[in-house]
């Protein structure tokens, strides 16, 4: 392999996975084409990559079948009266073989073999292509396909029709970027006077320049006094010498794929995902699924909780009586309190139509957001990433949710202290009132009375029952303020957790496929530069 067709490999590579990563979101036209330049580059190369296929194409008339016999010493071609048009591509090659994969691949099926030794003109393949301007259709479609495979292009032209639009606007036009492997042969200059024919080729040059073929160069030939034939065909002779022709045309149709491409793509920026559009999406489906609610709810069952477990024995067993605000929900519940034919599903309310409308609006701002300036194909791609998986997502929320741990069973190593302390006071409060009162049962029963025992001339019971009263009551309070400061922490913890939990759902259903799409337009766009050369 040469070093140019090493060049122009990793380009041919690019431009497929450019047509792969753009596959089902560029046009599906130019997909097609680009697609198709893929292949015949790779196809170009296989086949007898060290044949050089050159074609001569023109008008009727024009004298190409002459020009070709002339070239190739040969009376293969048909001309004048006896056929005035070429009705198939017919291939000479110097040499001891026909490459005849080559040829079936350009699927020409007259060839011939001018039998040599080494020769200038070994490795040529000529192809004299059907009449452009043809009244036949399958003559113009086989010029039009031949003219996309060939490896450098002779276009013959005469004195009266080489201005015709026909050829220029037709093929020579939109041909420019292949102007370096191309030639106008302007034939039958017998028929001009020296002065008219320098006219001639001046005005061809300015056409072919206007049209943006500065690279292709012109030559005056004529077939029947071969005056130019020797020229043009050392001209042949330095083109296969050259071994360059098959890489420019290839490297020109890459090229022309590659800036097709590119522009279905855009020019403009790569967008990337908002922060703040990523955030307003999570926090409006966290709240659809219910995230209020259980961090209220976490709230609500550590006052509960706290309040039961550090309150005044004597009235907290009306907290008891309330249900679990978060068992209610199906929330922190022990393995055993599941049942094991069951989901573990929670009994969250369903979304309100408000919540809904404010997810799906998030979401339709994260997807706008992110396809901005697309082309209307990938834009399209960006929002169904974004709200392929929605039927399933607040299942999914759901489930987040449920197994999100809401730390509620942490940081409560105080209560059992409290309670322990409630209830020596609740000992002192006993004690004291049977102390007190303890005076006529004794003496009813004929046993003495308890000694009184004074302390700052109060009696000890009473100490016991007011102090046992009093602390309590204390301790209730700054436990309730302590659980009141808890619910508050444990609440915002909760709600941490339950965005990561949300976020993490979303990241994987939502924003993981849509920045996929993103990644994959800037992979298809760095692959067109590569294939582009730029």
């Amino acid at each position: 392999m040469s070093a140019a067709q090493d060049r122009l490999a990793p380009r041919v590579r690019a431009l497929g996975e450019a047509v792969a990563a753009a596959e089902g979101r560029a046009d599906a036209t130019v997909l097609e084409k680009v697609r198709a330049v893929v292949d015949r580059a790779g196809a170009r190369v296989a086949f007898s990559g060290s044949y050089t296929v050159v074609a001569l194409a023109g008008a009727t008339g024009s004298g190409k079948s002459s020009l070709f016999n002339a070239l190739t010493g040969t009376e293969l071609a048909r001309v004048a009266v006896r056929r005035p048009t070429t009705s198939k591509a017919m291939a000479v090659s110097w040499g001891s073989e026909l490459p005849h994969e080559l040829l079936d691949w350009l699927d020409v099926t007259g060839r011939h073999l001018v039998p040599s030794g080494p020769h200038e003109l070994s490795d040529l393949v000529l192809l004299d292509l059907p009449d452009h301007d043809s009244t036949e259709v399958s003559h113009r479609l086989a010029v039009d396909r031949l003219v996309d495979l060939v490896d450098a292009l002779i276009w013959v032209v005469d004195p009266e029709k080489y201005a015709d639009a026909a050829l220029h606007d037709g093929y020579l036009k939109r041909l420019a970027p292949y102007a370096e492997v191309m030639m106008v042969v302007l034939n039958q200059s017998d028929r001009l006077a020296p002065e008219e024919l320098d006219r001639c080729l001046s005005d061809l040059r300015r056409l072919l320049d206007s049209e943006g073929l500065r690279a292709t160069p012109i030559m005056a030939t004529s077939a029947l006094r071969e005056t130019g034939v020797k020229e043009l065909r050392e001209a042949l002779a330095r083109t296969v010498a050259a071994k360059q022709a098959m890489v420019r045309r290839l490297s020109a149709d890459v090229g022309v794929a590659a800036r097709a491409l590119g522009d279905d793509l855009g020019g403009g920026a790569v967008p990337v995902l908002d922060a703040k559009l990523k955030e307003r999406a999570i926090r409006g489906l966290g709240e659809a699924a219910g995230v209020p609610v259980v961090v209220e709810g976490v709230r609500r069952a550590w006052r509960r909780r706290g309040s039961v477990a550090t309150g005044w024995p004597f009235v907290t067993w009306f907290a008891r009586l309330r249900p679990d605000p978060l068992k209610k929900l199906r929330l922190d519940l022990k393995p055993g309190e599941h049942s094991p034919t069951e989901l573990n599903r929670t009994s969250l309310p369903k979304a309100t139509s408000v919540q809904r409308a404010r997810a799906e609006q998030g979401l339709r701002e994260l997807a706008d957001g992110a396809s901005a300036g697309l082309p209307r194909g990938w834009a399209d791609a960006v929002r169904l990433a974004a709200h392929e998986r929605e039927s399933l997502l607040f299942d999914r929320l759901d489930a987040a949710i449920a197994g999100t741990d809401l730390s509620v069973r942490r940081g409560t190593w105080w209560w059992a202290l409290f309670g322990v302390v409630q209830w020596l006071l609740i000992a002192a409060v006993l004690a004291g009132v049977v102390w007190l009162f303890s005076g006529p049962v004794l003496a009813w029963l004929g046993f003495p009375p308890l000694p009184q025992v004074l302390w700052y001339h109060v009696p000890v019971p009473t100490w016991l029952l007011v102090g046992g009263v009093l602390g309590g009551v204390l301790l209730g309070v700054l436990g309730r303020a302590l659980v009141e400061i808890g619910a508050n922490g444990h609440a915002r913890v909760a709600r941490n957790s339950l965005d990561a939990a949300v976020g993490a759902v979303v990241a994987d259903a939502v924003l993981d496929p849509v920045q996929a799409e993103l990644d994959r337009y800037a992979r298809a766009r760095d692959a067109v530069r590569v294939a582009a050369g730029s």
